[in-house]
């Protein structure tokens, strides 16, 4: 009876502990999406000063005027913003289902260029 107290004691104790410590640590979420894309501004989101950049990294090399992979052109703006527009840039760049992935065969954009594309689309896809 006595071995099973000091064994009741001894859990209880480090519970106790554990839970004490649990309040000092930081928490590791953010409520803030500005925490988690320090550099991502999305107030002046422009064509030729955001947009047009993304596709020149992501997009160009397969959707170039001059030989465009299945018709789509993202390297100017008259090309992009059909796609804007009608929704299957937002739903290629984010992988939604029915919607053909891109960048093909790589990873989804980070979440900073994805979300500017969103804000340009809902802006109407302005030539700017």
């Amino acid at each position: 009876m006595k071995q099973r107290t000091i064994t009741v004691i001894f859990f209880n104790g480090l519970f106790l502990m554990l839970a004490g410590l649990m309040l000092f640590l930081p928490a590791c979420s953010s409520d803030s999406e500005d925490d988690v894309t320090p550099d991502c501004n999305l107030e002046n989101v422009t064509y030729s000063g955001t947009i047009a950049p993304i596709m020149v990294q992501y997009c160009n090399s397969c959707h170039s005027a001059a030989a465009p992979q299945a018709g789509i052109v993202t390297a100017n703006h008259e090309g992009l913003s059909v796609v804007a527009l009608d929704g299957r840039l937002l739903g290629s760049v984010n992988h939604d289902q029915g919607f053909s992935p891109m960048p093909k065969n790589m990873p989804k954009l980070a979440e900073c260029p994805r979300e500017q594309i969103a804000v340009w689309v809902n802006d109407g896809a302005p030539d700017n």
